[in-house]
């Protein structure tokens, strides 16, 4: 599932990568709490390993020697991007493993998404092979190590449960996978 780049394709060594939305501390406590409702009513704890978050380019790997090269990329694309509002909503699922918070598919975020992967094909050479597929922004609470049976005793719950948040986008987050994932850089829009 990791895209192709073809500075990853060399024998330089190479450190996974993933851009997201981070949102505000509220926002990733609240998300923590039903991560943490997971492991302890389903023993699901992988969401933990990385922040709440809105990915925006999936896991790709870059050479560390280059890693300025990505990170200007990204600063230069950031840069030119407006702040804009984002809606969390109650909770969806991608059964039988995954249940998340529901993001707003705003005209806003769809284009930030699209125009960010765009840019990075072009100056980096960063390819999602996924991109054949819609784009479906989502905050994960529990996914890989939930059951199947504890999906099915959990959904019936979280399908129902409420849940209203909203966070102005002002940066964007670039992810390093090391024992989990760490927020390596964030930079500001606008």
């Amino acid at each position: 599932m990791e895209p192709d780049n073809s500075l990853a394709r060399s024998s330089v060594k190479t450190q996974r990568f993933f851009i997201a939305l981070v949102p505000p501390t509220a926002i990733q406590d609240d998300a923590n709490g039903v991560r943490q409702e997971f492991a302890d009513r389903f023993n699901s704890r992988k969401a933990f390993n990385s922040p709440p978050h809105i990915t925006l380019q999936p896991p790709f790997h870059w050479p560390l020697a280059a890693v300025d090269q990505l990170t200007t990329a990204v600063a230069n694309f950031a840069c030119r991007q407006p702040p804009f509002p984002v809606q969390l909503q109650g909770f969806e699922a991608f059964p039988p493993r995954v249940i998340y918070i529901d993001v707003d598919k705003s005209p806003a975020l769809i284009q930030l998404q699209a125009s960010l992967a765009e840019h990075l094909a072009d100056r980096c050479d960063i390819r999602d092979r996924n991109a054949h597929r819609p784009y479906c922004p989502h905050m994960t609470v529990a996914f890989r190590d939930l059951t199947r049976s504890a999906f099915r005793q959990a959904w019936p719950e979280f399908e129902q449960r409420p849940y209203e948040a909203s966070f102005t986008v002002d940066q964007l987050t670039l992810l390093i996978h090391r024992q989990r994932w760490e927020v390596y850089e964030s930079f500001g829009l606008g």
